[in-house]
Order: structure tokens, then C-alpha cells, then sequence
């Protein structure tokens, strides 16, 4: 199978910490029979929403690896005792077959396809913006219009399904269809997890 796993580490986390965190993944795979399909680093980003503990920002890396099943839970146990570690995610992402489309199709949440352009206060705006709201009006699937889907690394796919207090959009105002309503769903509740979009808003990590 595929899987992807992102994790965020403290931003005072030393060198020798993230590199100790990156072996430890790589070991595992190496140990196991797993493969390194894309090593990322995404850079430091402010968190959409503070965390329990105060931080406000954090370095993210992301793998997208090879492997059975058993992997994922060595690597979650290695996550689990890093003092470094803020948080993580663990996606299953396809079969073996579809390997070359899914590390085709993967993209730095930096670099994101959108083509809104980010005005001052952070919202989007230009032609994508109101492609969205025109779909939104018709009742009809933007996704499935532009053949494009929600994706939890990039919070420009979805916060746009998030109100100002941070509640979602059901499909009878997005006019999403079932199946892209749950996907949706799903990616901004990772994107949460991940700290890349707010619980209490739609503002998203910068």
C-alpha cells in the first residue's frame, strides 16, 4: 500500500532532532521493506491555531513511502516518544498499482495550484473565488466540475467550506456532491489535526 505521514516538530527542535526523526522513518522502512516514495520539508508555518501549549509555529516534513500495514505503527510508536514532536498524520493513499499517479499527483501545500490571489487580510479572491461561489449558488459540485479534490495538505482546497466561526459548510449551501461533501469533511478535519486550518475559524497556517 501507500500512505503518506506528516509531522510538525518543535521550531527550536535542533538539526540533529529533525534528522533523528527522518532516520527513524527511513529505518523502519528499510527494516520492514518499505520505500521512500517523496521526502518533503515544508518549511516553518505559523499554526492557523495555538496549540495547548502556547507554540504558535512549527517545521513541517512530510514522507510519502511503500509498505505494509505493520509499518505504520512502528512509526507512530517512534513519534510518540520524540520530545520534539508536536504532531503527526498517517494516510493511507492507494494501492501499489497506482503508484506512479499518486507520487505524480503530489503537491508541496506551499506551491498550491490555486489561482485566487491572496489579498491583505488573507482572503482568496480573483476568478477561482468566484467559481467556487458560483458553484455554490447552482448547486453544483465544484470538484466535480473542475476534476479537482479537497486535500488536507492544502488548506486552499477546503476553507473555503469553513465559516468565519469555523463551522462546515453542508452540502445543501456548498452544493457538493455526497461523496466530495465527505471528503471534505475529512480533509479539514486532518487539516486541524495538522493545525493547518483553525477550529474556531477558517483562517488557515501561513
Amino acid at each position: 500500500m501507500i500512505y503518506e505521514t506528516a509531522f510538525v516538530v518543535r521550531p527550536d527542535a535542533s538539526e540533529e532532532a529533525v534528522n533523528s526523526v527522518k532516520a527513524a522513518i527511513t529505518d523502519s522502512l528499510k527494516s520492514l521493506g518499505g520505500e521512500v516514495l517523496v521526502n518533503d520539508s515544508w518549511g516553518v508555518k505559523s499554526f492557523a491555531q495555538q496549540t495547548e501549549a502556547g507554540l504558535k509555529k512549527g517545521a513541517y516534513h512530510y514522507f510519502m513511502y511503500k509498505g505494509a500495514g505493520n509499518l505504520n505503527a512502528e512509526i507512530e510508536r517512534k513519534f510518540r516518544i520524540n520530545e520534539s514532536m508536536v504532531r503527526y498524520i498517517i494516510v493511507k493513499l492507494g494501492d501499489d498499482k497506482d503508484q506512479a499517479n499518486i507520487v505524480k499527483n503530489y503537491k508541496n501545500p506551499n506551491h498550491s495550484q490555486a489561482t485566487g490571489d491572496v489579498d491583505d487580510e488573507g482572503g482568496y479572491g480573483g476568478g477561482e473565488d468566484k467559481d467556487k461561489k458560483m458553484h455554490s449558488k447552482r448547486k453544483s459540485c465544484y470538484f466535480s466540475a473542475t476534476k479537482t479534490a479537497p486535500d488536507w495538505k492544502d488548506p486552499k482546497s477546503y476553507s473555503w467550506l469553513v465559516n468565519e466561526f469555523g463551522k462546515i459548510s453542508p452540502a445543501r449551501i456548498t452544493g457538493l456532491t455526497p461523496t466530495f461533501q465527505r471528503r471534505a469533511n475529512e480533509s479539514i478535519k486532518r487539516g486541524r489535526n495538522m493545525l493547518l486550518i483553525s477550529y474556531q475559524s477558517n483562517d488557515t497556517a501561513r
